[in-house]
């Protein structure tokens, strides 16, 4: 896949570009079938496929304080997209100056004239330009005058049995109320975050005989307090592990952490940038009377994470 960062490096329209255009947070199953549609199209006109979208995310500009936890922060959404077999992907730095565009200039400037997009790929509700003035009807008027083809893509339901379809607003939701195997449902995969290991409170080991990978997060959403089954990618490998996420109540220090134990594994990863892939939740975060009953609850989550993560 190629990346591209700058607008301003195309320098020529692709062959047949077959587009479409995105925020793409979480690279859900939705998301991922636009970008199978792109590809099944350009493949059909022997064109490209490329895929458009923004950073940071538009709302953060925009909205500034009020702008939703990232579910897939911008290197891990890269990584995503590339593996769906798009060819570019085009990586807009959203700015106040950008966003003021007007989806008529941006449809015949960046769209037609500079990366020569033959056909578009959009949702039904699909909405773009300054103060969103861009709609499909917008797109399809816009497509009789410029030559382009535009292609609406069905949404991707829940499930056969529930109404809704899959979106980022729901997936945030799911993660942020511990649903994580539910979540999985809607990303095709297990939600990830990312992070560095820092020095913790050296109590892990030392105290309750479980050393811990205390995680320092990037800019992603976090999952509810609790704790959790997981797996764990680290030095080009994949190891199973307990999470816990809170404040350490039986402590009472009230200082949030994000602290992994890695099963079997007796390694020294400070400083190193780990991938904590969450399966499932094992139980709220609790406060006990003292270390020891601590220490006898983790033996029980591990072995039930044990349990999880051998099915």
């Amino acid at each position: 896949m190629k990346l591209i960062d700058n607008i301003d490096s195309i320098t020529k329209p692709f062959d047949n570009a077959v587009i479409t255009i995105g925020n793409f947070d979480g690279v859900h199953i939705g998301h991922q079938a636009l970008f199978h549609e792109v590809i099944e199209k350009a493949d059909a006109i022997n064109g490209t496929s490329i895929a458009m979208t923004f950073n940071p995310h538009p709302v953060r500009v925009l909205k500034q304080n009020g702008h939703p936890p990232l579910i897939t922060v911008h290197e891990q959404k890269t990584e995503l997209i590339e593996k769906t077999g798009i060819d570019v992907l085009i990586c807009v730095p959203f700015t106040l100056d950008f966003a003021s565009i007007s989806a008529r200039d941006f449809v015949r400037d960046l769209l037609v004239k500079r990366i020569g997009m033959k056909a578009i790929v959009v949702g039904k509700d699909y909405t773009f330009g300054k103060n969103r003035e861009g709609n499909l009807d917008f797109l399809k008027r816009c497509a009789k005058e410029y030559d382009f083809e535009v292609i609406v893509a069905d949404w991707i339901p829940i499930s056969n049995n529930l109404q809704g379809r899959i979106s980022s607003t729901k997936i945030r939701e799911l993660v942020t109320d511990g649903k994580v195997a539910e979540a999985q449902q809607h990303l095709g995969r297990y939600y990830q975050v990312r992070g560095t290991v820092m020095t913790g409170r050296n109590r892990g080991g030392r105290l309750l005989g479980f050393p811990t990978a205390n995680i320092k997060l990037h800019d992603e959403l976090c999952p509810k307090t609790g704790v959790y089954a997981v797996t764990v990618e680290c030095m080009e490998s994949r190891y199973k592990g307990v999470a816990n996420i809170g404040y350490s109540p039986t402590f009472e220090d009230n200082i949030f952490t994000v602290e992994v134990h890695i099963l079997d594994f007796n390694e020294n990863i400070y400083g190193r940038n780990i991938r904590v892939n969450f399966i499932s939740r094992i139980r709220d975060e609790l406060k006990f009377a003292d270390i020891d009953q601590l220490s006898e609850q983790i033996k029980k989550d591990i072995d039930k994470a044990r349990r999880i993560l051998s099915l």
